[in-house]
């Protein structure tokens, strides 16, 4: 790898740039700090930079994008038309895990748990509750909690903004209890932590702006649990046929007595800030921020 070029994709166009940025310049200092030859671009400029500064012979793609073209699977089609090796998901995998609808369908077709929901129109939903509350509207594509509102008793339903009556929401049951997310490396778990977020909700502003999220191992968890949690990331790694690293995340509904386990969702291009929780969760295992980003970039090929 020492021969190749490597170039880390970062920053973007869709609403997540501003994590991405942070994710792709902690993947430059951790590759700069290995003696690699290094460079970042940006490929908000459009398709045909992107494309003159993949061209030269050598180049590697470590891919830093969240959300949008970098996630679900544009980019990716892209890089295969090129021919250039990239790292994480493939075409295939990253356009399932960002429709949140065809992903959390697949997972229920085999077994894993899914919340409670539907596919609604925001028309539809200003217009009465498709689910008895409280529940949750999340956009059918994107991350980092953008967009997604808990909609309790009482509350006013969203008001589409114009235009947009016709785009399509879904709508999933709250389940009340624990949040968990658990990293998949190459077809095998890393660890998991419980996410216990200031006030309740594991909002953007809970992810990237508060000091007052914890983020714990759960000691109390029962061991069958934690098997099942990490056997369910697996699983649903595996199911979308994802590649390299992707984090799922859960909830744990353990308020009746019993331990219901409820899949949301697995992110296939999961932050990576020093701070961010793939590196929180590699580190548990043993597998340092650098050592993470360097196994990824060896795992990276064309095709994925």
């Amino acid at each position: 790898m020492v021969d190749k070029r490597v170039v880390v994709l970062h920053g973007g166009t869709s609403d997540e740039r501003e994590v991405s940025l942070r994710s792709g310049a902690a993947v430059v200092d951790a590759l700069d700090a290995s003696g690699l030859q290094v460079d970042a671009f940006d490929p908000r400029f459009g398709v045909q930079a992107l494309a003159r500064a993949l061209a030269p012979p050598g180049t590697v793609v470590f891919n830093a994008l969240h959300g949008g073209t970098g996630e679900n699977g544009s980019v990716q089609g892209l890089l295969e038309v090129m021919g250039v090796p990239y790292t994480h998901s493939g075409v295939r995998a990253s356009a399932l895990a960002m429709d949140k609808s065809v992903s959390r369908d697949i997972f229920a077709a085999h077994g894993l748990e899914v919340a409670r929901g539907l596919v609604v129109c925001r028309d539809e939903l200003a217009a009465c509750d498709p689910l008895p509350r409280p529940y949750v509207v999340k956009p059918l594509a994107g991350g980092s909690s953008i967009g997604v509102v808990i909609l309790q008793a009482g509350a006013a339903r969203p008001v589409p903004a114009p235009g947009a009556g016709r785009e399509p929401v879904l709508v999933e049951e709250y389940v009340p209890g624990r949040e968990l997310t658990a990293a998949v490396r190459d077809q095998e778990p890393l660890s998991l932590l419980e996410i216990r977020p200031h006030g309740g909700f594991y909002s953007y502003d809970s992810k990237y702006n508060s000091d007052r999220t914890r983020y714990v191992e759960p000691d109390d968890l029962p061991d069958d649990v934690r098997t099942a949690v990490l056997q369910a990331a697996v699983r649903a790694h595996a199911l979308l046929g994802c590649r390299g690293v992707t984090r799922a995340d859960f909830r744990l509904d353990d308020t009746t007595g019993g331990h219901r386990l409820v899949l949301l969702e697995v992110n296939t291009q999961p932050g990576l800030t020093r701070t961010s929780l793939v590196p929180k969760l590699a580190r548990q295992s043993g597998v340092s921020f650098e050592e993470l980003c360097l196994w990824l970039l060896e795992d990276a090929s064309c095709p994925r």
